[in-house]
């Protein structure tokens, strides 16, 4: 099932649930959907196309939530990391800091990076490597890491 027809099930499922924040959230996810579609013009978005646009929803959602904490809005601040946690759902596992490491360090080895001073060439393996299956500032951390 694409991510478009499971979209679509999901709204359904949240308008007969009468859950207002899943079916904001999809909606949401269904209209990046269409609007890349049609700037593309393309039929279907492939896979890292569609992680990479929902990773992207994700982030602004977690951004806002942090500007409305900063503004003393926790409600709102609320709302937006619940629909965050929704998008999420449809993101493949992430994976963890061991797993990360490990890529890293295979990256390493294959590079032989031995600086600081050579993090892109690392960042530039582990980033596609892992791409839409860990978070990019926790793989860059990563590497600053076991550069240093």
């Amino acid at each position: 099932m694409s991510l478009e027809q499971k979209i679509n099930e999901g709204i359904k499922t949240a308008m007969l649930a009468k859950d207002k924040v899943r079916l904001e959230a999809l909606r949401a996810v269904k209209a990046a959907i269409l609007i890349a579609k049609t700037a593309e013009k393309a039929q279907e978005l492939d896979e890292t196309a569609e992680i990479k646009m929902l990773q992207k929803l994700v982030k602004q959602r977690r951004e806002t939530a942090d500007i409305y904490v900063q503004n003393n809005r926790p409600e709102l601040a609320e709302k937006e990391q619940a629909e965050a946690n929704i998008i999420e759902e449809f993101l493949p596992q992430q994976l963890s800091e061991a797993e990360i490491t490990e890529a890293v360090q295979l990256a390493i080895s294959q590079t032989g990076a031995n600086g600081i001073k050579d993090m892109g060439k690392v960042m530039g393996i582990v980033s596609k490597q892992l791409a839409g299956k860990a978070d990019g500032r926790l793989i860059s951390e990563i590497v600053k890491k076991a550069l240093q």
